[in-house]
């Protein structure tokens, strides 16, 4: 009996140890996101007080839809697991550069940036132009081309042996595509987060119609556009209201976050989003393409991204489980994990 008691104290006081440690990481990791959200909160703070000073206003390679396998993931850490461990020396390309959706900049992936950081891994943000950092007046933003310089002005910049994996959020898909096109050779992979990929021809506005309508009635009746040159030229922007934002895009989204969101987002340029995008099959074509779909979205809902899929065919697909349109917010080590695993693809 005595045995058995001193037994049964062991293992209380190794449980007591272990609950300890487990409450320490957990600590820690709290910690290190509260540091984190505060010095995003500190950017987003300088960010808005530089714009009141602007005078200008997991899946496997497959061959086709119907065999591509899918891989559906709720957050690691709702349910106590952790990412897996990998060997970022085994990785061929460890350079990601992480673009931003519309009204978005590079503050948004602060927590993914953190965490490519610790695994190892060079992640590397662009504010593209009129976004983020970047004080170029919003209304003078008018193609694709214009809207996406500084990520084509770094591609242009990296050393010829070099390669990066692009990840694109939202209308960032558009974006990463264009450069998919103009630099095939430097792109290992590209990757879609809930992102606008299209196709040859198509606008990245198209994309959302299901939700905003069709762009032409967009134009003529939407309360949210910004009209830069007057009201009797056509509308250079849009900017949503911030509650219809929080229930576009921040559904599933920490509070803190959202304030961080309200905070940092800047108006659209209409233009790139309303342009015709030309892909080619010798040059985009060739790249090797990934999709990661959330499924509580409501600014681009899963039907269509699973559209997007099907008419598309990336090399592989991802779900996120309970993440609204703001993975890196809602379900940061989701994607985290997934972006790994696509690293690791052969």
């Amino acid at each position: 009996m005595g045995n058995k008691i001193m037994s049964m104290m062991k293992k209380d006081s190794k449980d007591g140890s272990k609950s300890k440690r487990m409450n320490r990481s957990q600590r820690k990791l709290l910690a290190d996101e509260e540091m984190l959200h505060r010095r995003a909160l500190s950017m987003a703070i300088h960010q808005t007080q530089l714009s009141q000073r602007f005078d200008g206003s997991m899946s496997r390679r497959v061959g086709s839809t119907s065999t591509r396998k899918q891989r559906t993931l709720s957050d690691p850490f709702s349910n106590g697991k952790q990412v897996p461990d990998f060997s970022s020396e085994s990785l061929t390309v460890k350079k990601f550069v992480l673009v931003h959706g519309e009204g978005f900049g590079a503050w948004c992936w602060y927590k993914i940036v953190a965490s490519l950081d610790e695994s190892g891994l060079s992640p590397i943000t662009v504010d593209l132009t009129g976004s983020g950092f970047n004080m170029t007046d919003t209304n003078t933003v008018s193609t694709l081309e214009d809207y996406s310089k500084p990520l084509i002005e770094y591609l242009e910049n990296l050393p010829e042996e070099d390669k990066v994996i692009l990840v694109g959020h939202s209308t960032g898909g558009a974006s990463i595509s264009y450069a998919l096109e103009r630099f095939p050779e430097k792109i290992s992979k590209a990757i879609f987060v809930c992102a606008t990929m299209v196709s040859d021809g198509q606008r990245p506005f198209d994309v959302f119609s299901e939700e905003l309508g069709s762009a032409e009635k967009f134009m003529k009746e939407s309360q949210f556009l910004i009209y830069g040159n007057g009201k009797d030229e056509p509308p250079t922007g849009f900017m949503f209201e911030k509650q219809h934002m929080k229930g576009l895009y921040f559904n599933q989204s920490p509070n803190r976050d959202i304030a961080l969101a309200m905070m940092s987002m800047r108006p659209v340029p209409l233009g790139p989003m309303m342009e015709k995008v030309t892909l080619t099959a010798e040059r985009y074509g060739k790249g090797r393409r990934f999709y990661v779909q959330t499924l509580d979205d409501l600014a681009l809902s899963p039907d269509v991204q699973e559209k997007l899929v099907r008419e598309n065919s990336p090399e592989g697909v991802y779900k996120i489980k309970g993440s609204d349109h703001s993975p890196f917010f809602s379900k940061p080590q989701s994607l985290h994990k997934i972006l790994l695993e696509i690293a690791q693809i052969p």
